[in-house]
C-alpha cells in the first residue's frame, strides 16, 4: 500500500503534477523495495536500470524538492554495473540522511555550514551504512536536514529548505525532512533517517509515510557514537510501506561489537509479521495534547479515529485511555536538559573535527541557544535530569502490561508553512 498524502494537507494541481504524483512514464517510481528487489532477482530489470531511473527522477524533482544535497552519481552506476552486492535488496537505490551516519569518502556536514564550508569527508562507514550496503542498496546520495538535527523542520542555513511534496509551500518535518521528502515523491523508494525527539516520526507523518522510531539498542550507533549518552536517539529509516520497514529492521537490526545497549531479538524475522494472523489486541486512544492544554487540530484527530475505526473493523478491542506518565510536567525540564547538554557536545566535537571552537557566528540561532543552555547543566544536573527521566519512562511503560498499542495523532496539526518553524 502507497501512503496517501497527510491529513489536512492541500495538494495543489500544479504541485501535485510536478512533484508528489509518481511518474506515470516511470512505473518503477511507485514501486517500493521489496518489489523492485523481486524485478532484480527475476531479471526483469538490472541494478544498472533502477540506479539510472532514481537519478533521473532525482535531477527532474530534486531542483523543486531540495531534498538532496549531496550527489554520488557515478560511483552509484560504478557500483550498479558490478552488480551490486547480493542481499535481499540487491540493486534497489537508496539515500542517507546527512546526520551521524557516515560513509566512507563521502560528505558528512550534520547540516551545519562550518562543515560544508571545511568540506568535511568521512573516513569510514558507520556499521548502518555497512548493513544497508551489504543488503545490495546503491547509495546515490546524502539528504538534507536542520544542523544537528535539533529542529522539527528542516530548513538550515547550510543547503536551505527542502519542500514537502505534497504542497511544496509547506515543511516536511525536521529532522529527517529530507530523506522523507525524497521517499513521498518517489526519489527512492526508502531512505535512512534518525529520531531523538521526533525527527522519523514528524516528517513520516508530515509527509504521509511510514515511521517507526525502533527500541533503543535495536539498531546500533557504532563505530564512532555513543547509544550512553545518545540514549534518546536511534538510526533507522522512512518508507512507503510497512513491509518495507518490516525487511529494511530485519536489515538493520543486530547488535556490534561492543554495543553498551542491545534490545532482545525477535522471535521470528519481522518481515513475517506482516500479514500474519493476529490475536485481538487491547488498544488504547489517545486525540488530546498530553499534559498541555493546547487544541489538536480536528484532522489530525480524524486521521487517529480513523486508525482506531479500523482496528475495530479488525476485531481489536479499542477503549479510551493513555499512560499517566505523558502528563508529568517535569518531562519537558528533563527533556531539554538532556536535548541542550547533547547540543553542546556534539558543537564540542566538531570544534575539535574542525580543529578550533566553534562561536555564535558559525551556526544558527536555536542552535548556539541550545548549545549555550547546555553548557549551563552540571553534572549532577544532567545526572538528576537522566534519572527523572527514567523514573517518568517506568510510569509510561507500566500501561502497557495491560494494552498492547496507544494510538495518538503524530502531529497536533497539519505540517504548517515554510518559515514558520525556522
Amino acid at each position: 500500500m502507497v501512503a496517501a498524502p497527510p491529513a489536512g494537507t492541500r495538494v495543489d494541481p500544479m504541485d501535485a503534477d510536478e512533484v508528489a504524483t509518481l511518474d506515470p512514464l516511470d512505473p518503477l517510481a511507485a514501486l517500493d523495495a521489496t518489489a523492485q528487489a523481486a524485478l532484480v532477482r527475476s531479471g526483469e530489470v538490472s541494478p544498472r536500470e533502477l540506479v539510472d531511473a532514481a537519478i533521473a527522477r532525482v535531477e527532474r524533482l530534486n531542483p523543486t524538492l531540495n531534498a538532496v544535497i549531496t550527489e554520488r552519481f557515478d560511483a552509484a552506476r560504478v557500483e550498479a554495473d558490478a552488480g551490486a552486492r547480493d542481499g535481499p535488496f540487491r540493486g534497489v537505490p537508496f539515500l542517507i540522511k546527512d546526520l551521524a551516519c557516515t560513509m566512507a569518502g563521502e560528505p558528512s556536514y550534520d547540516g551545519m555550514r562550518a562543515a560544508k564550508d571545511a568540506h568535511v569527508v568521512a573516513n569510514a562507514d558507520s556499521h548502518l551504512v555497512r548493513r544497508y550496503r551489504d543488503a545490495g542498496f546503491v547509495v546515490i546520495g546524502r539528504t538534507n536536514t536542520p544542523e544537528l538535527g535539533l529542529t522539527a523542520t528542516t530548513e538550515p542555513v547550510s543547503f536551505g529548505a527542502t519542500r514537502n511534496p505534497w504542497d511544496i509551500t509547506r515543511t516536511p518535518g525536521g529532522s529527517s525532512g529530507g530523506s522523507a521528502a525524497a521517499v513521498a515523491a518517489g526519489l527512492t523508494p526508502v531512505a535512512h533517517a534518525s529520531d531523538g525527539g521526533g525527527s522519523i516520526r514528524i516528517p513520516a507523518s508530515a509527509c504521509g509515510l511510514v515511521g517507526l522510531k525502533t527500541s533503543r539498542g535495536r539498531v546500533s550507533l557504532g563505530p564512532a557514537l555513543g547509544e550512553l549518552n545518545r540514549f534518546l536517539s536511534v538510526q533507522f529509516a522512512v518508507t512507503r510501506t510497512v513491509r518495507d520497514a518490516a525487511a529494511l529492521l530485519d536489515v538493520a537490526a543486530g547488535e556490534e561489537p561492543g554495543d553498551p545497549l542491545v534490545a532482545p531479538p525477535p522471535l521470528r524475522p519481522y518481515a513475517d509479521e506482516v500479514g500474519a494472523p493476529q490475536a485481538p489486541l487491547r488498544v488504547g486512544v489517545m486525540t488530546t495534547a498530553p499534559g498541555t492544554g493546547e487544541s489538536v487540530h480536528p484532522d489530525c484527530i480524524a486521521a487517529a479515529n480513523y486508525a482506531a475505526h479500523t482496528l475495530i473493523e479488525l476485531g481489536h478491542h479499542i477503549e479510551v485511555s493513555a499512560p499517566e506518565g505523558f502528563d508529568d510536567p517535569s518531562r519537558f525540564e528533563t527533556f531539554l536538559a538532556v536535548w541542550s547538554a547533547n547540543a553542546a557536545f556534539a558543537l564540542d566535537r566538531w570544534g575539535k573535527t574542525l580543529g578550533r571552537d566553534l562561536g555564535e557566528a558559525d551556526v544558527e540561532p536555536i542552535t548556539w541557544f541550545l548549545a549555550e543552555r547546555g553548557r549551563t547543566v552540571s553534572a549532577v544536573g544532567f545526572m538528576n535530569a537522566l534519572n527523572d527521566m527514567q523514573v517518568v519512562c517506568r510510569r509510561i511503560a507500566s500501561w502497557w502490561q495491560n494494552f498492547d498499542l496507544l494510538v495518538t495523532p503524530t502531529l497536533g496539526t497539519p505540517p504548517p508553512e515554510l518559515g514558520v518553524l525556522a
